[in-house]
């Protein structure tokens, strides 16, 4: 099989194993992103607790079948409370998906089986059911106050664990 990964460093390690969140080139930093869609989610915090409870509903600019962001370049501007995931960011946003690469490489962790930069194949985090593909409504026209009928466990859940 071919290495499914352009980008490893001159030892032929990957390159998530071999730097830090911060040293990783623009390229490498956005190929972290496995696509599950999960960080789209609105998420409910309790004040006094926290707590980060998950919704099933997604961003607005969220697209249901690929799990990516219909506008990327300008998503910050359409939606404001979209987080541009920064190094910073990384460190101090505890509501990461357990599965998300950033978070796992902030752990020291490796990336799982159905990450695209290990199988070569974009589609596997969909097939792993991974992704939020299928399990979704938008926000669009949704009242925040709605949000609380549409709690969900699974985007918090890490369907995974212990298979790397």
């Amino acid at each position: 099989m071919a290495d499914p990964s352009p980008l490893r460093d001159s030892g032929n390690r990957p390159f998530w194993q071999e730097k830090s969140l911060a040293e990783m080139t623009p390229a490498e930093w956005e190929s972290l992103c496995d696509g599950c869609g999960r960080c789209c989610l609105n998420k409910l915090e309790d004040w006094d607790t926290g707590e980060i409870a998950w919704t099933s509903v997604a961003c607005r600019l969220l697209d249901g079948e690929t799990c990516r962001c219909k506008d990327y370049p300008n998503r910050q501007a359409t939606v404001p409370d979209c987080i541009g995931l920064t190094v910073e960011e990384v460190h101090t946003i505890s509501w990461l998906p357990p599965t998300c690469a950033y978070r796992l490489v902030r752990e020291g962790h490796d990336l799982y089986w159905w990450h695209h930069l290990l199988s070569g194949d974009f589609e596997t985090v969909h097939q792993a059911g991974i992704s939020v593909r299928g399990r979704t409504i938008s926000e669009e026209g949704m009242e925040t106050d709605d949000l609380e009928e549409h709690l969900a466990d699974w985007p918090g859940e890490d369907p995974g664990a212990g298979v790397r």
